[in-house]
């Protein structure tokens, strides 16, 4: 009962903590007169990247390499079907152009690139990401970053709605406050709910693939979900491409670097139904109704995220 406490405790911290990192970043992008979509790729994406940062980079020095691993594949496969899948159930998810033509596919890139450097040999061992391979990802990191940062010079001179803007201070403060909530009330649940498991006899393979990747894409999950809500489509869309990229590039990256990651062949056909599910939401554009996220296809997502985890348990 203590064990369920804490993790309702955890998602009330959650769901606060994702309303100031929303009105806190949608604030300085309108202070800073940046598109909303850049500021969800940057500062919101690595606000809730933060949970997966800790697990990942703890499992991999601790040589968890199956918590490492199947954190990030298992929360880029619930960013992908679960959450922005709902976000359009919501609302229509209406698409830029530079989203549509560089960021979903340098999306789908860094998911091939993931299971390329797992399956790849690199003359001394098989199936290792390796010091090298997590400069790779690091460098294609900085790279990112460095994009959204043009981007948003480019833009910075277009006209952006004029709303009523609030102290930057007080923002900052917001954006802070809402980082801090998703990350203690990410690790309550992730404590709790993997205690819960274990009492239960479930595998770390599976844990770390449904409730540890779960658990830890609870900010980004909030987070859209309230930003949809709110009407910030370009957030909650930001918030999850972001965050995919980064998990990989960042987390991977950085997790590698610090001790090589065995990668297990069995996580082969969770990579095949991360690029697949990444191909298909990069044709998604093109498909129906052009440039945007329809309902049913937020359904045919959630559809897919609920038989991917039924399949896992069975």
């Amino acid at each position: 009962m203590l064990y369920l406490i804490l993790v309702l405790f955890g998602f009330f911290l959650l769901v606060k903590g994702s309303d100031f990192l929303v009105d806190g970043s949608k604030n300085i992008a309108q202070k800073l007169k940046v598109p909303e979509i850049i500021i969800g790729m940057t500062i919101v994406a690595i606000g809730t990247s933060l949970p997966e940062l800790l697990v990942s980079t703890t499992a991999a020095i601790e040589n968890h390499a199956d918590i490492a691993i199947g954190n990030i594949v298992g929360s880029n496969i619930s960013n992908l079907f679960f959450i922005l899948g709902s976000c359009a159930l919501i609302k229509n998810l209406k698409f830029h152009k530079e989203t549509i033509y560089y960021e979903n596919f340098f999306m789908l890139f860094t998911s091939i690139l993931l299971f390329f450097f797992g399956i790849n040999y690199d003359g001394n061992k098989m199936n290792v990401i390796n010091r090298k391979e997590g400069i790779i990802l690091l460098i294609f990191c900085f790279l990112f970053l460095f994009y959204n940062v043009v981007i948003a010079i480019n833009k910075k001179e277009e006209e952006i709605e004029k709303k009523e803007e609030k102290n930057t201070f007080l923002s900052i403060i917001s954006i802070v406050i809402g980082i801090i909530a998703l990350k203690v009330g990410a690790e309550i649940v992730i404590d709790n709910i993997t205690i819960l498991a274990k009492m239960i006899g479930i595998s770390e393979k599976i844990i770390s693939l449904t409730l540890v990747a779960f658990s830890t894409s609870l900010p980004e999950l909030m987070t859209s979900i309230a930003a949809t809500k709110k009407g910030d489509i370009d957030i909650a869309i930001g918030n999850v491409i972001g965050s995919n990229i980064l998990n990989i590039l960042l987390i991977i990256g950085v997790s590698s670097i610090l001790c090589p990651i065995t990668y297990s062949l069995s996580y082969n056909k969770d990579m095949f139904i991360l690029i697949g599910g990444t191909l298909l939401f990069t044709i998604y554009p093109f498909i129906g109704k052009k440039e945007e996220m329809t309902k049913w296809k937020g359904f045919l997502f959630v559809g897919i995220y609920f038989i991917y985890v039924l399949n896992l348990i069975v």
